[in-house]
């Protein structure tokens, strides 16, 4: 069954000075329809993706959503929103966790829900599990499926032999038939930058813990990674013979975060820290993608600075100064999201998460202006986290406003209809796809990124948006 068509279009632009004209869309049209029904999920072929070679600074993926993946089967639309929901939830969660030290209840938990299938695996909370990509491991390369995650700074799989794993859908990978394998010693500098190393017999010994009890335990090594024709030799890689809890099916997780061990960052003097993405829109038959190195950073693209918090240098964090709904901007609290000066606070850009969680006074200004002009819509009960929602079952189109982001140094991101306004079951129901955070912290999640072109520039310290979308 089709999705909802809605017409829609992004909007970038970058204020040059206070006395420059803007003009902004204030409405957008949304067509009605069925949402979208399909419970199982069937692969894309990726063997006719188009990669760049060994000559290229360029490095190409494609993503794939956890939705399409072949493990994941859900009964209807409402399964699949809660299921994402209570991942969604336990993302938040960890997350506030790893930046404060504390833990931190979740005001989403009155939201979770029980009845998920045992093919609905809750991630680790350092990713949910929402995108994958299909890389080669070793030599020859084994194909196997790895969830990326921009808050996460290791590059690991499951490895033989396999004393605790957890169940994958590719064979595990055995370092023994692998000919590029080279273990990592305990007196090496690449063992010295991993938070929890230890030694056992000569060798780097790895530990990642993650807040839900989920974990990986294994050796630290270099190996060969492979995208197709593109081979990216020596990368530091835990080899995990001891994993919990993880992803639906995957093998493993591509870290993509600011940290040096990150796959961005261990790439950094070949591709400048330079890296973007496309993420595919939810529920759709296409796939995204994910692109190392200068030649992804597009032209014509509205750049946000970049803002690094010490305290979390693997998050992603950007300057956000404010929000609009229908070209209005809406009066906030000041400094509702700066990052202060003990690492408290800010706007983090992450791919695990979801929906965007906003500090409850600015989601609460947020809300009720978006409220106040669809006044002359047909109100819902609340939907899991959704504290707003709409009956549109009895229309063909409705006018809604938009949304935007006012980004630091001007540049202002206009939101899809899509990616704000979202089905939350089968019947007709759209809730405004937002969230109070039970802290100062906000996140941008990725149902806000879908459909948009995301660029870093680690080297300079830039995000950028845009010019087209995807």
């Amino acid at each position: 069954m089709l999705l909802p068509l809605f017409f829609f279009f992004l909007h970038l632009h970058l204020h040059l000075s206070s006395s420059s004209s803007i003009s902004f869309p204030d409405f957008q049209i949304i067509d009605v329809l069925q949402p979208p029904l399909t419970v199982t999920a069937t692969l894309p072929d990726f063997n006719n993706t188009h990669f760049s070679d060994e000559s290229s600074s360029k490095y190409t993926l494609r993503l794939l959503h956890r939705d399409r993946f072949p493990s994941v089967t859900y009964r209807n639309h409402h399964h699949r929103l809660h299921a994402r929901m209570r991942r969604d939830t336990d993302r938040v969660s960890a997350i506030l966790r790893r930046i404060s030290g504390k833990v931190i209840p979740s005001s989403d938990s009155r939201y979770e829900v029980n009845d998920f299938g045992s093919d609905i695996v809750s991630g680790m909370d350092q990713g949910s599990g929402e995108y994958f990509v299909r890389i080669g491991v070793g030599s020859p390369p084994r194909d196997q499926y790895m969830v990326i995650d921009s808050g996460s700074d290791m590059v690991w799989v499951q490895c033989q032999p396999c004393k605790l794993c957890y169940k994958q859908s590719d064979p595990v990978f055995d370092p023994a038939k692998s000919g590029s394998y080279t273990g990592v010693s305990c007196g090496s500098s690449v063992c010295d930058r991993i938070e929890n190393s230890g030694c056992h017999s000569g060798g780097c010994r790895y530990e990642v813990m993650y807040g839900d009890g989920s974990y990986t335990k294994g050796t630290l090594a270099l190996e060969t990674l492979t995208f197709a024709k593109t081979v990216v030799r020596n990368v530091a890689m835990g080899c995990g013979h001891r994993n919990r809890g993880m992803f639906i099916g995957a093998a493993g997780l591509l870290g993509i975060g600011g940290g040096s061990m990150s796959f961005v960052g261990q790439l950094s003097g070949q591709t400048g820290g330079a890296f973007g993405y496309c993420l595919v829109s939810r529920g759709t038959d296409s796939t995204g993608s994910l692109v190392f190195g200068r030649e992804a950073l597009p032209v014509g693209a509205s750049w946000v600075p970049l803002v690094r918090n010490p305290r979390a240098p693997s998050f992603y964090y950007v300057g956000l100064k404010g929000l609009g709904v229908g070209g209005v901007r809406i009066p906030l609290p000041d400094g509702v999201f700066d990052l202060t000066e003990t690492g408290d606070g800010g706007v983090v850009m992450d791919t695990g998460t979801a929906v965007t969680r906003l500090p409850t006074a600015a989601y609460v200004a947020f809300r009720d202006g978006f409220k106040s002009q669809t006044a002359n819509l047909p109100r819902a009960s609340g939907v899991s986290i959704f504290d707003t929602c709409y009956d549109l079952s009895g229309f063909v189109s409705v006018r809604v406003p938009t949304v935007s982001f006012y980004f630091t140094e001007g540049p202002v991101l206009t939101l899809p209809a899509r990616n704000f306004l979202m089905p939350v079951d089968d019947s007709g129901t759209y809730c405004f796809a937002f969230a109070a955070s039970p802290t100062g912290l906000s996140i941008i999640g990725n149902i806000q990124q879908e459909g948009i072109q995301v660029s870093f520039d680690g080297a300079n310290g830039f995000v950028g948006f845009g010019p087209n979308v995807c």
